[in-house]
């Protein structure tokens, strides 16, 4: 067995004894990722081998937090793609609320939330949406995480005022927060809505009955099958009306058969509407089957209708649009029930108010055909077919308008008519023809099914240079603390250099610092007054070397006594100062001492006076 097999071998029964000891079930996790995670953490702790770090993790229950820490890369913040976000506010929130009545409770479910940005930054957008009274009676947003830490920071809700500002702009810092000092807190009325949990995705039961659900650049740390595993507990969770937002590397929801894209640039999905009958709800490793209703099963059968199909009802009003008619017409859930007058369908592709008029008077069904429709640069043909709605009272309720494709068939009859003259001669050319596109075909699905490989290994690696990227950022804003507190300690330091250097300067006598080799660490001054060298000329050099008035050698021997262990020496020397005056100069030399009091130099301080003395030590 090689080396990287040995690797793989310890990595995954590391990864089973922290799901068996702790909990965390880490199995479901991208293998590189962990990997490199893990090694990080052997790294610090200087370990060779996943073996010795299981053994460590064994000894040391505090290392599993480290672990976790190192592992959960808790990087978010306010408002993150603010792109994605402005089609929530503009799209998602505006079709949940209008699906809801005056008092139905909003649900919303943020998995992974980290220290709780994102789940605000929801609660922001639902109270500009609804109002604040409306928010706090009616919404519920449940954040949830693996790690206990993030959780505990987004319970508090104080961020760093500065950052918040940058990412929700000055008037919804001021709206939305309390502000103390450099810090800001969410409001508490407002911040009771949102409700923070553990939770697992690959083992926990998913939160259900969620008109939104945003998971933002989490998926990307599962492998594929963990990622399917999770959607379709996702796909439970979502009500039938709900939406689905993904982070802007995650795209494998738009080859599950779950969800259907609405704005795929945004990475917004909504729950596909033939999913809402007889779901699987999840449960702690069972199963139980969830029947529907009658009316779900006429509402999902009405919407999935192959036909674009409208209901218009006896006041003129817009009663219902299944999605192909939505789609193609361009309606949304917001047109529903307004006057069909008012719609540009009431009158493109054909008029329809006078048809409607004849259904309703004489409650027959009339039809029309070849009707044409330009769709971008296609031009589709319908045959409308308008019937009376009638209940089995035998009341008129409405008018159905189906929308029938007849495009295949008419260009199909239009080709016939061009070529029926021409088919006996033209048949054996268009054999040929025939056989050549079915091996052009084959081809073409060779290079298809190559390409699709191609997609889903590039995907791969996307996901991979977005966990690199995120796990990058995570280190920087480390080194950016790192640097602020060596920062804050360089100033505190030239503080203290510029206090002991005025201290110096103050001083009315000449101050010299020597260390055990007679090298010169500090001269003052005062000094420079008396013997005219500055101090950048003569530190770092050895004192019985400096040619000026003072008889250095005279103090070879006090520095000596000093630093053998004589608490204070004094000698008066006669000395010429830098004007070429004589001088008597006293210099008093002191012992400098380190912490445990062993002498590292001498402080030699000289006072001046006019006249002459002869050395004497004192």
């Amino acid at each position: 067995m090689d080396d990287e097999q040995v690797d793989d071998s310890g990595l995954e029964a590391l990864l089973h004894y922290v799901r068996d000891e702790r909990g965390f079930d880490f199995t479901g996790y991208k293998r590189t990722s962990l990997r490199r995670r893990i090694l990080k953490r052997m790294e610090a702790l200087d370990l060779d081998g996943f073996e010795t770090y299981r053994e460590c993790l064994e000894r040391d229950d505090a290392e599993f937090e480290q672990l976790f820490n190192t592992i959960l890369i808790n990087v978010t913040r306010f408002f993150r793609d603010p792109d994605s976000w402005r089609g929530v506010a503009d799209t998602v929130i505006p079709e949940i609320l209008s699906g809801k009545g005056a008092t139905d409770p909003v649900r919303a479910w943020v998995p992974g939330c980290a220290s709780g940005e994102e789940a605000y930054t929801i609660a922001i957008l639902l109270c500009e949406a609804m109002g604040d009274a409306a928010f706090r009676d009616r919404v519920k947003i449940y954040a949830t995480d693996l790690d206990m830490d993030a959780l505990d920071t987004g319970r508090r809700a104080t961020y760093p005022r500065t950052a918040l500002v940058e990412a929700v702009g000055e008037e919804r810092a001021d709206r939305y927060f309390e502000h103390d000092g450099s810090l800001a807190t969410f409001r508490p009325e407002l911040r009771r809505a949102v409700i923070f949990g553990r939770h697992d995705l690959l083992q926990d039961p998913p939160i259900s009955r969620v008109d939104l659900l945003s998971c933002r650049n989490t998926l990307m740390y599962f492998t594929a099958a963990a990622q399917f595993e999770v959607l379709a507990r996702f796909e439970f969770s979502l009500r039938p009306d709900g939406y689905l937002l993904l982070g802007k590397s995650e795209t494998l929801a738009t080859r599950s058969n779950l969800f259907v894209p609405v704005d795929l640039k945004r990475r917004i999905f909504a729950a596909r509407l033939d999913r809402a009958v007889g779901r699987t709800a999840f449960g702690r490793g069972t199963e139980r089957h969830v029947e529907p209703s009658e009316q779900e099963i006429r509402t999902a059968g009405f919407d999935l209708g192959q036909a674009p199909q409208v209901l218009v009802d006896t006041e003129g009003a817009l009663a219902a649009a299944n999605q192909h008619a939505r789609v193609l017409f361009g309606l949304t859930m917001r047109d529903v029930g307004r006057p069909l007058q008012d719609l540009e369908l009431s009158y493109r592709p054909v008029e329809l108010r006078s048809r409607i008029d004849a259904v309703v008077s004489e409650r027959r069904q009339v039809n029309i055909h070849n009707v044409e429709m330009t769709a971008g640069a296609d031009v589709r043909t319908f045959d409308v077919i308008l019937s009376p709605v009638v209940s089995s009272a035998g009341v008129l309720t409405g008018t159905s308008i189906s929308f029938i494709e007849v495009t295949p068939q008419r260009q199909l009859q239009q080709e016939l008519d061009r070529s029926r003259a021409e088919l006996d001669t033209a048949y054996e050319e268009l054999q040929s023809t025939v056989e050549e596109l079915e091996t052009t075909n084959e081809e073409l699905q060779s290079t298809n099914e190559e390409l699709e490989t191609t997609n889903e290994e590039l995907q791969s690696m996307n996901e991979e240079l977005e966990t690199m990227n995120e796990e990058l950022q995570s280190t920087n804003e480390e080194l950016e603390t790192i640097n602020d507190e060596l920062r804050q300690r360089t100033d505190e330091l030239n503080d203290v250099n510029s206090y002991l250097e005025s201290i110096l300067t103050s001083l009315q006598t000449g101050v010299i610092v020597v260390n055990r080799d007679m090298r010169i660490q500090v001269w003052n001054q005062q000094a420079t007054e008396l013997w005219g060298l500055r101090g950048d000329e003569v530190e770092g050099e050895h004192l019985m070397n400096l040619d000026i008035g003072l008889p250095v050698d005279q103090l070879h021997q006090p520095i000596r006594a000093c630093l053998g262990g004589e608490s204070e020496v004094e000698v008066k020397l006669d000395a010429v100062n830098r004007r070429g005056r004589a001088i008597a100069c006293s210099v008093k030399a002191t012992p400098l001492r380190s912490g445990d009091g062993t002498p590292i130099g001498v402080i030699l301080v000289m006072d001046a006076a006019d006249g002459q003395a002869g050395p004497t030590v004192v």
